[in-house]
């Protein structure tokens, strides 16, 4: 195959920071090439200076695409030229349809005037093309971030594109919707079309690449053919050194029974007699990892949201029993003063105030343990900040470094260190390793065994099948609002999870 992309000698500099290094790729006419890299090694920066975020004259190197040597000003020069990508952080407009995203800025024009039954017919045929079984004219904030993902995917689609680049495309999906995109991607290969995909799920990356460029701190490592590649060589190649367990040891301490939820049923908020959670009952126990699987839509942060003071649904029943006694949990107030936290799935959206520094992120939950007289005393908040900066291990110069600056597994260590400063005994942490490379994964999964060693319940929500097995004590299956299996981590396999994740309501 002839090479389609050439980027050599690309070096890319911020104030104090090198974030390339003389990096080299080659991409061929028509594969899947995919980049793997830590956080911070620089894949999207890559990527960014290829699309032109950030313009020619802003990096050295020379870039070749097509046979012709290109100098893009702007993103629109590189679409111009059949270059498309999907950031890692989604830029859709909440307010606006499914289909007049998919078609901002390339709108579809009648006579001088926007025609939108071609409009929300051609974005119909997108949807359907990416699995996306929803209403062109739905609002975009109507949907999940995995859904809006997908509408990502549909609006890089309407465009004349030869290049797609993907940041973390599967990062909001679960396997089953994973699957599925992978599979649309092995057909957009074969109709001729190349893409570039940044993942860490090396999983996929093994699955599905022709190729695979390793980054390590800025430079070029390695180019290799895919096949017969492992994860093990790729992460040796990444990190510098073999990693050996992908999931700390740990002996468990298991105690008591801290919650159980009974009979739970939430119905939705926005659509009259649908019923998201339907009589859902689980329960966690002191010093117990429990699992929440299911597929995309199957209602699982619903479930989690809805006990957490009620944030969302509506027409909300069934019982919430701590240490015993049926508690009342009406607000997210009433939740943290019953010691119950969660972490959300969206912490860049909903988790972080990313223009604020680490310390005023990690005390927003807990501002009240830190005032007096309506005062906070600035001393104790900082001194705060600074323990969970030490024993969270966020890498960081300062407890005064803006949140928003942080790489992925950073950012949700101030969001872990947010929730744990409330003091609770059950922690909700939902997708808490998405969008983090391995290594920042290791380290997630020894803070959630610590929390679990100290005597809390945890209950991890997750997407991927490999990280519950490899992390929890029991997991439960969620399927169309109800829960349709539980499995010890002797009983539990993906086949089973699966299985039951997949129930038909009987």
């Amino acid at each position: 195959m002839t090479e389609l992309l050439g980027m050599r000698g690309i070096t890319k500099t911020f104030p104090g920071v090198k974030a390339l290094s003389d990096v080299t790729l080659s991409v061929r006419q028509g594969e899947i090439h995919a980049i793997c890299g830590e956080n911070g090694a620089g894949k999207s920066t890559l990527m960014k200076v290829l699309s032109g975020v950030y313009p020619h004259g802003t990096y050295d190197g020379e870039i070749t695409f097509d046979g012709q040597r290109c100098e893009f000003g702007s993103v629109r020069d590189s679409e111009r030229r059949g270059i498309v990508i999907i950031h890692q952080e989604l830029a859709l407009c909440g307010q606006l349809s499914i289909a007049e995203n998919i078609f901002l800025g390339n709108e579809q024009h009648k006579r001088g005037w926007i025609d939108w039954n071609r409009t929300n017919h051609e974005a119909g045929a997108l949807l359907k093309r990416v699995g996306l079984a929803e209403n062109a004219t739905r609002a975009v904030q109507e949907l999940g971030v995995g859904k809006q993902q997908l509408v990502e995917i549909a609006k890089a689609l309407s465009k004349e594109v030869k290049l797609l680049i993907l940041d973390e495309p599967t990062a909001a999906l679960n396997d089953d919707d994973s699957a599925h995109l992978l599979e649309l991607l092995r057909g957009l290969r074969d109709e001729g079309v190349t893409c570039v995909i940044i993942s860490h799920k090396l999983g996929e990356v093994t699955a599905i690449a022709d190729t695979v460029t390793i980054l390590r701190d800025g430079k070029t490592i390695e180019t290799l053919d895919a096949a017969g590649l492992t994860e093990e060589r790729i992460i040796t190649g990444m990190v510098g050194r073999d990693l050996e367990h992908r999931f700390p040891p740990r002996e468990p301490d298991i105690g008591e029974e801290v919650l159980r939820i009974e009979d739970w049923t939430v119905h939705s908020p926005t659509q009259a007699g649908r019923v998201i959670v339907d009589n859902a009952s689980l329960s966690l126990r002191r010093g117990e990892i429990v699992g929440l699987a299911g597929l995309m839509g199957a209602g699982r942060t619903e479930l989690a949201m809805s006990v957490f003071g009620r944030s969302y649904g509506k027409d909300i029943s069934g019982r919430i029993v701590k240490h015993g006694k049926e508690i009342d949990v009406r607000s997210v107030q009433d939740a943290v003063r019953h010691g119950i936290a969660y972490a959300t799935e969206d912490r860049k959206r909903y988790g972080l105030n990313l223009i604020e520094d680490i310390q005023r992120n990690v005390s927003a939950a807990g501002l009240g343990k830190l005032a007096k007289r309506g005062w906070v005393n600035e001393h104790a908040e900082h001194d705060t900040a600074a323990r969970y900066h030490r024993d969270l291990r966020i890498k960081a110069p300062s407890v005064r470094s803006v949140t928003g600056k942080l790489s992925g597994g950073n950012q949700q260590k101030v969001v872990l260190a947010k929730w744990i400063f409330t003091d609770p005994d059950v922690l909700i942490l939902d997708e808490p390793t998405r969008g983090i490379d391995v290594g920042a994964k290791f380290e997630i999964y020894t803070i959630i065994n610590e929390l679990a060693a100290q005597g809390k319940a945890v209950l991890v929500i997750s997407s991927e099948l490999p990280e519950l097995l490899g992390l929890c004590d029991r997991i439960y299956a969620l399927s169309a609002g109800r829960i349709t299996g539980e499995a010890t981590r002797e009983q539990a396999t993906q086949e089973l999870l699966m299985q039951y994740m997949t129930k038909e309501r009987e």
